[in-house]
């Protein structure tokens, strides 16, 4: 156990404060990645997605979503509606600039001289 002097006590309480609350975010992200996945009903997912019901079924059927059908009721996952909205990220314009030297450093071969 370290010794502190009276000087060297405040700096000391607030490393304490700062890792404490590390510490609590840390249990707080891996509470939230533990949580069930939320189920949502056809209604809750255009909501969820900001569609219509209609426009909904339309992705649905165009097979644009994912989804679970049990009899004739639609299901579908938060998470999955979440990664599908995150697959549909656009290429900001430098990222686009990119795009052309990846596939050039791709194909360059070494050459010894």
């Amino acid at each position: 156990m370290e010794t502190y002097t009276f000087e060297q006590l405040p700096q000391a309480v607030s490393l304490r404060h700062e890792k404490l609350n590390r510490i609590e975010r840390l249990l707080l992200e891996r509470q939230e990645q533990q949580k069930p996945d939320e189920i949502f009903n056809s209604a809750q997912a255009a909501a969820f997605i900001n569609v219509s019901v209609a426009t909904m079924y339309g992705k649905v059927c165009n097979q644009e979503l994912p989804v679970n059908k049990r009899g004739k009721r639609l299901y579908l996952y938060r998470s999955e509606l979440e990664e599908w909205i995150k697959g549909g990220r656009k290429r900001t314009a430098d990222e686009l600039r990119l795009v052309p030297q990846e596939h050039i450093n791709k194909g360059k071969k070494y050459r010894r001289f």
